[in-house]
């Protein structure tokens, strides 16, 4: 199997357990995008979201995924 289509499967196996994982425990994370750091301002005529803490964690994971996947495909 050529490079392209063995990262291409990889990935799309991620994508899939994600999905699955979202799907079935999507009620029950609704912390998610709440975290400490997380900048939530809601005024009258204003309202601005900023994940800053789940943007942190989400970076960090997807970095480990990407080394693994580097590390055992590569």
């Amino acid at each position: 199997m050529q490079p392209l289509g063995k990262l291409m499967m990889v990935l799309g196996v991620i994508i899939v357990v994600i999905g699955a994982i979202i799907w079935l425990a999507g009620p029950r994370m609704g912390w998610f995008g709440r975290l400490p750091g997380d900048v939530h301002i809601d005024r009258r005529n204003f309202k601005i979201f900023a994940p800053f803490t789940t943007m942190l964690l989400l970076s960090i994971l997807f970095s480990l995924v990407f080394w693994a996947i580097r590390r055992f495909f590569g």
